[in-house]
């Protein structure tokens, strides 16, 4: 008879792996919450490893429950040696405890118990009923454990490599018993959990005294037969300490937990659960395994259009579903596969898009009478753009509803988002497709027509409960008059492209080749040998071991060469700013000067960015293939690059506009604080406002940059919910004068604290924030027990209103002002919206115009309490802006 299997999880142990495995490679491994995910990724990881390969019957995850516990009253500085939790990894605890959850494990913590103690017991009664246990873990103390039935697997590196201790592993590689592994310790004692054992004493004697007397009791039982005299003298001195830290060392196998293996059945995964928590956690890989498993599909009726059916189509109502089939995510270049149009239970496919250039079918997607329904508008107008039709008259964008009903679920897959209505008769396009850089089309013509007929089948039976939906929640007025038209301002912007001048370019990758091997020479010179500069640990031998600079950071892989590192050490010599002199040269070149020679299209000389619509929880746009949003200003060398963008044709400049410092003027109108209105009112630098009120410094004072610096970080920090601890940091002051300057800082503007207390209080009531334009957030976490979480969910109520405001207003300011540029017949074109700038090309004659034209339209988007500013700008680039 098979014997059944256990897997007890050491949860604190191992998240602490994942996040130190992963964080130091990605510092920036968040979901668009602003969640840390490095714990959680790199512990899921390790499930898929272990669940599979050890197949239990019963599962357990153990945490501690906090630092105090019996050990900490035997011994009052037990583990009091160790580095503070990082918040990064702590704000994870909660949500890792979801994944166990939707992972159909359970968690177990108890108080005045560690982790250890309660697997200690569980294990032992494991091994009393005579099942099979492994034990993960990262911590090697749990190794005494070991029993014929119980095997310890301890991770080396990361999650995944691990090291399997059984008794006989234990014997060969220590050369002591499994059961002396707390005697070991107790002679040796241990650092990381700070208890000493007998002075003098590391593995190798430990071992050896061991392997000579057993145990600790026979060491002191034949004291006398211990060679050495200093050895000897060290034990007798130290004795106490010994059984001390024996006892720390000792896993309690009797903890008084009220749970049984009886109570840890293992059913696998709670499918619904898991696919909320990776939507969730942005885990899109994790998501797409774990919607495979699907059930078979309904069977769906089509009629294949050819020419000598397309007068079938003449029947067709006022409003009708349409889609245009690509593969690819970059539907500016992307393979066609085919389209299918029609209305509930009269679908239309074919793979002949020549059909699309006849009528009716063309007539149909240009009428401005029929309304037509799709799924992501933007995709359809630039794909059908390409075919030569206009589409016009947009009723419903599947995508574009579902993304305002919930902007937590932030898919562009069909029968993902399908499914979170309710409609399951859809697979996702990963499974259809495939993956990878270039997908397969399907090559069975009966597959891609039923894949092609579903699609339309999911638009029409989810329209109307979705819209329906959407006018429940008060958000139709943003769907119809911001969202839809924005949709396609888009899709202008993206198919008119911006002109990137490609010999700019390339002189410039010349020329900062060149200076890059000019401070490759120097930095060889002063560090006296060649290395490999981008190697980190290469660098960090060369800068720490070599030229003896001071550490400033370790990491697990050796010295840590992380910007901020290096930027602590630029006054300590000379080599430290050439390196970063290097590192900043090396990125331009190979992220934005080699980057966009590659996306420049050769049929027009020009970019065409894909601005993501549905992809922050704010409303903010998101620009990719390529991420023009992101081209450097910081550095002289970054903003050059800008000379590469162009206008398309002679006698035109580049012409931009954009608010000024919008998120505070939303803050004091949300707010309605009478004494930041007023600064804005009355034409005040908020940032020299904020400085004479916090510092209290007469309204005549000369502000000095530094303190200024600091003001505008408090005053930007409170629109992000920052803590004292994120100020301290970003402005290099102490904790409590960061806290100083928050507490001032609401003293002096108590309109702000009132509104930020009321919109925490709303989101608890509601579970949602709204901006002005009835946006909704939906914040989760807004009441959970967990601390962390709710923290973390107070400071995005807080701030989401005011992103999301500053994000409504440039949207509407966009399609006011492409409206007011083809009702006026002008020759200016919209070309790009960079955070809260919007950027033009536009005929010389027309500059004029557009100075008193934009920012009267801009000016105008929505009305708030207190004066919005537009500064505009022209020149012959991007670069040359004046």
């Amino acid at each position: 008879m098979k014997r059944k299997k256990v897997l007890l999880i050491d949860g604190n142990s191992i998240a602490y792996k994942a996040f130190f495995a992963l964080y130091t490679a990605m510092d920036n491994f968040v979901n668009d919450e602003g969640i840390h995910t490095s714990a959680i990724y790199g512990f899921n990881k390790m499930l898929d490893i272990v669940l599979d390969e050890e197949k239990p019957d019963y599962v357990l995850a153990a945490f501690d429950a906090g630092k105090t516990t019996f050990r900490t009253k035997m011994f009052d500085t037990y583990k009091s040696g160790r580095a503070k939790t990082p918040d990064e990894l702590r704000e994870q605890f909660p949500y890792l405890k979801d994944l166990l959850n939707a992972r159909g494990i359970k968690t177990y913590q108890i108080d005045n118990y560690e982790a250890d103690d309660i697997i200690g017991t569980i294990a032992k009664e494991a091994d009393e009923k005579g099942l099979l246990t492994t034990v993960i873990t990262g911590d090697r103390d749990l190794t005494q454990l070991c029993s014929e039935n119980t095997s310890v697997s301890v991770s080396i590196k990361g999650v995944t490599q691990i090291e399997k201790y059984t008794p006989n592993h234990v014997k060969e590689k220590l050369g002591i018993d499994y059961t002396q592994i707390i005697d070991m310790k107790g002679l040796q004692g241990d650092t990381s959990d700070n208890y000493p054992g007998v002075e003098k004493v590391g593995p190798k004697t430990a071992i050896k005294l061991l392997q000579q007397f057993g145990t600790i009791e026979g060491i002191y039982e034949n004291i006398d037969a211990v060679s050495g005299k200093k050895l000897k003298e060290h034990l007798i001195n130290d004795k106490e300490q010994a059984f001390l830290s024996k006892q720390l060392a000792t896993i309690k196998r009797d903890a008084p937990i009220n749970i049984s293996i009886d109570n840890l059945e293992y059913l696998g995964n709670k499918d619904k659960e898991l696919s909320d928590f990776y939507q969730k956690m942005n885990f899109n890989s994790y998501l797409s395994e774990s919607e495979k498993e699907s059930k078979p599909l309904e069977n769906i009726e089509y009629i294949e259009l050819n020419e000598d059916n397309l007068s079938l189509l003449n029947e067709s109502k006022n409003d009708i579903s349409f889609n245009l089939e690509m593969i690819d995510a970059n539907y500016h270049n992307s393979d066609f596969v085919g389209f299918s149009i029609g209305t509930k239970n009269s679908f239309f496919v074919s793979s002949n898009l020549d059909l699309l250039s006849k009528d009716p079918l063309k007539s149909i997607l240009e009428s401005d009478s029929i309304q037509k329904n799709v799924f992501d508008l933007k995709r359809q107008i630039v794909g059908l753009n390409r075919l030569g039709i206009n589409l016009k008259n947009i009723n419903f964008d599947m995508l574009l509803v579902s993304y305002l009903l919930n902007t937590l679920d932030n898919s562009n897959d069909m029968a993902k988002i399908s499914a979170r209505h309710g409609f399951n008769d859809l697979q996702t396009d990963e499974n259809f497709y495939g993956t990878g850089v270039k997908r397969a089309i399907p090559t069975e013509k009966e597959k891609i027509y039923d894949y092609l007929a579903r699609k339309i089948n999911a638009i029409e039976s989810l329209k109307k409960s979705m819209l329906d939906e959407l006018k429940n929640h008060q958000q139709f007025d943003l769907y119809r008059n911001i969202e839809l038209p924005v949709s396609k301002v888009l899709a202008e912007m993206e198919i008119q492209g911006i002109t990137v001048d490609q010999q700019t370019l390339e002189e410039l990758k010349s020329k900062y080749i060149e200076r890059l091997s000019e401070f490759q020479l120097e930095i060889y010179n002063q560090a006296g040998e060649e290395f490999n500069i981008g190697s980190p640990k290469q660098l960090g031998k060369i800068l720490f071991e070599k030229l003896q600079l001071p550490v400033i950071k370790k990491t697990k892989t050796g010295y840590s060469t992380s910007v901020d590192v290096l930027e602590k050490l630029a006054d300590q010599s000379p080599i430290v700013n050439n390196i970063l002199q290097y590192r900043q040269l090396s990125k331009l070149i190979s992220t934005y000067l080699e980057g966009l020679i590659k996306v420049i299209y050769p049929s027009d000389q020009k970019v065409h960015t894909r601005y993501l619509q549905t992809l922050t929880q704010t409303g903010r746009l998101s620009s990719v293939d390529p991420n023009l949003q992101n081209i450097p200003v910081k550095s002289e060398d970054g903003r050059r690059i800008r000379k590469a963008f162009k206008p398309e044709k002679e006698g035109w400049k580049i012409f931009s506009s954009d608010y000024s410092q919008i998120e505070l003027r939303v803050l004091a109108s949300l707010s309605n604080d009478d004494n930041m209105k007023q600064a804005f009112i009355n034409g005040e630098d908020i940032h020299e406002a904020t400085a004479k009120r916090i510092f209290e410094l007469d309204d005549d004072a000369v502000i000095s940059k530094n303190i200024r610096r600091q003001a505008k970080a408090v005053n930007f920090g409170i629109v992000y919910g920052i803590s004292a601890y994120g100020l301290s940091n970003n402005v290099g002051i102490s904790r409590q004068d960061a806290q100083k300057f928050i507490d001032k800082y609401f003293e002096e503007y108590p309109g702000i604290k009132k509104y930020m207390d009321s919109t925490i209080e709303f989101a608890k009531e509601n579970g949602y924030v709204e901006t002005i334009s009835s946006r909704r957030r939906y914040i989760d976490d807004i009441n959970a027990k967990s601390f962390q979480k709710r923290s973390f969910a107070e400071r995005t109520a807080m701030n989401s209103p005011i992103q999301g405001s500053a994000a409504d207003i440039i949207k509407i300011a966009m399609v006011n002002m492409q409206n007011v540029i083809k009702e006026k017949g002008l020759k200016s074109k919209l070309l790009l919206q960079v955070h809260d700038e919007l950027i033009f090309e536009a005929p010389n004659d027309e500059i004029e115009i557009l100075e008193n034209l934009v920012p009267k339209v801009m000016d105008s988007a929505i009305e708030l309490n207190v004066p919005l500013k537009v500064e505009s700008h022209y020149g012959e680039n991007w670069y040359d802006l004046k």
